[in-house]
């Protein structure tokens, strides 16, 4: 019997959920499986990804061929690499102490990756956060400002011309006042230029 490592979707439409199974390759792919090995969740981001490591060495030692995307997600979490340092224990190229201390180096390098990208991510997810709050805040600013500037009466203005035209009647009047008063002096200047020509005969 052909043993395959696959994925068998579940989940609702447009947000699948998979879980990684052990079954026959003539087996529908929502159909009968043999051995569940764990589950994958690419709604995440990174990826979630839950998996029994020893049972799947175990399966790929024995044979057991996984698909394209199935052979990722057990290359992303070390079993091939597990498995290949077992074939070289096997045959006497490493000893166990070797493997195993080959593996935590490769383990501690993929976490620090996986960890570099989580902070990437959260770093560039507060970053969006601060600029829409930024843009956010400068439209309620223009907002408010619009709001004011629509309540404010428009009144000031026509008082402003209303004073004007009352200084410049004032001032008409003023003028004519000074006009009156020096008309009014002239005939009294030449009365006493009068007065004053003879006696100086």
């Amino acid at each position: 019997m052909a043993t395959k490592i696959r994925l068998q979707r579940h989940g609702k439409k447009g947000k699948p959920f998979y879980h990684i199974v052990v079954a026959d390759s003539r087996s529908p792919r929502d159909g009968k499986f043999i051995e569940r090995l764990g589950s994958y969740n690419p709604n995440t981001n990174p990826a979630t990804i839950e998996l029994n490591f020893d049972k799947a060495v175990t399966w790929i030692s024995t044979g057991a061929t996984p698909t394209d995307t199935a052979k990722t997600i057990l290359s992303y979490k070390g079993v091939l690499y597990k498995n290949h340092l077992n074939g070289g224990i096997t045959k006497g190229a490493l000893t166990q102490e070797q493997a195993d201390a080959k593996f935590a180096t490769w383990l501690e390098s993929k976490e620090s990756k996986i960890q570099a990208k989580k902070d990437g991510l959260s770093s560039t997810k507060e970053a969006a956060k601060k600029v829409a709050l930024e843009a956010e805040t400068k439209k309620k600013e223009a907002t408010a400002a619009a709001v004011a500037a629509k309540n404010t009466p428009p009144a000031e203005e026509p008082v402003e011309e209303e004073v004007t035209a009352e200084a410049t009647t004032e001032e008409v009047t003023a003028e004519a006042t000074s006009e009156e008063a020096a008309t009014e002096e002239t005939p009294a200047a030449e009365q006493t230029k009068a007065e004053e020509t003879p006696t100086a005969e």
